[in-house]
């Protein structure tokens, strides 16, 4: 087991994406953000069935530094409820883990 994790979080669209892919990245809270556009999310809010277009961030990071990073983003998420959840990695080339912890240090 590694302390990396990946984080998931969903964005409305680009702009709330690169905001919080910006906080995190200068805080040191991720040493990298993928942002997969494109995607439609489908999902039960208020009791209705909802389709929504969103932008997926996986987000590296470590597990040790979750809190500050949970607390980033619902600073700068406009949803209500936003999405934000921890994978822990059980394995990685050594080397882009070496990379993780230096980046996010």
């Amino acid at each position: 087991m590694t302390d990396a994790i990946l984080v998931l979080c969903t964005c409305p669209d680009e702009a709330s994406a690169d905001l919080i892919s910006e906080h995190l990245l200068n805080q040191r809270l991720a040493a990298c953000i993928n942002q997969l556009p494109g995607l439609t999310s489908v999902y039960r809010w208020q009791g209705k069935i909802e389709r929504a277009r969103e932008i997926q961030l996986i987000i590296k990071s470590r597990a040790s530094l979750f809190e500050l990073l949970r607390l980033c983003i619902l600073s700068h998420h406009p949803y209500e409820v936003p999405e934000i959840l921890a994978l822990p990695t059980s394995q990685g080339h050594q080397p882009y883990l070496d990379w993780l912890t230096q980046e996010t240090s």
